[in-house]
């Protein structure tokens, strides 16, 4: 029986990060379960760093609040993590034994991962070592294998779309072409969302342009 778990967030910042581990705390709590979160991602789960979250004090009151309560990490793959050693060389090791013994000796029956496509790929891979793992798809890219939508992907495109109509009045007024820039790496997703979503001419992306 499940009677504590943790929560690590990984990745960039986006929309809903706080009311994920919000949801997940309240969750366990009505089950019984105790609730922690690592503190900066994986690097948390690396060192060990974790604190005790309740719906009374760390997590209460955050369901409006933007980033990460419990921080997030970006580049920490425990599986090919970056260490310098005394003379200042830099080097890649696989330090995913040490975040399963920690799991272990912490007493942590399962982990929530909230992360995109590399935070998911860690987490299935620590599966893998035993691992009871739930992965929480998060990217405003929306480019998580099997997932329809992630948290975050909305928001994105909402600011983005509305950013777009701003400039539309601006572009009119001067009779000028504009350019709006948005995040989503390969995916594109967000480029032809917000593209079709408004009266924007063409969408350029590292693929095509439509």
């Amino acid at each position: 029986m499940v009677k504590k778990v943790a929560i690590l967030a990984n990745g960039g910042d986006v929309s809903g990060f706080n009311a994920v581990i919000r949801a997940i705390v309240k969750t366990a709590e009505s089950n019984n379960v105790e609730c922690y979160g690592f503190i900066d991602g994986y690097r948390g789960l690396l060192k060990n760093d974790y604190i005790k979250l309740s719906s009374t004090d760390k997590a209460s009151g955050i369901l409006q609040k933007g980033g990460s309560i419990i921080s997030s990490s970006t580049n920490a793959n425990v599986f090919h993590y970056k260490v310098v050693d005394e003379n200042g060389n830099i080097e890649y090791k696989d330090l995913s034994d040490k975040c399963v013994e920690n799991v272990k000796e912490d007493g942590f029956d399962c982990i929530f991962t909230l992360g995109g496509d590399s935070t998911q790929k860690c987490a299935r891979d620590l599966s893998l070592k035993g691992i009871n793992v739930i992965g929480v798809p998060k990217t405003i890219d929306n480019d998580v294998a099997c997932t329809d939508i992630t948290f975050g992907y909305n928001t994105a495109v909402s600011v983005a779309t509305e950013a777009l109509d701003r400039l539309h009045t601006t572009a009119e007024t001067h009779n000028r072409i504009m350019v709006l820039e948005v995040m989503g790496r390969e995916a594109r997703v967000d480029s032809i969302r917000i593209c079709n979503s408004r009266r924007s001419r063409c969408s350029i992306n590292s693929r095509n342009s439509i």
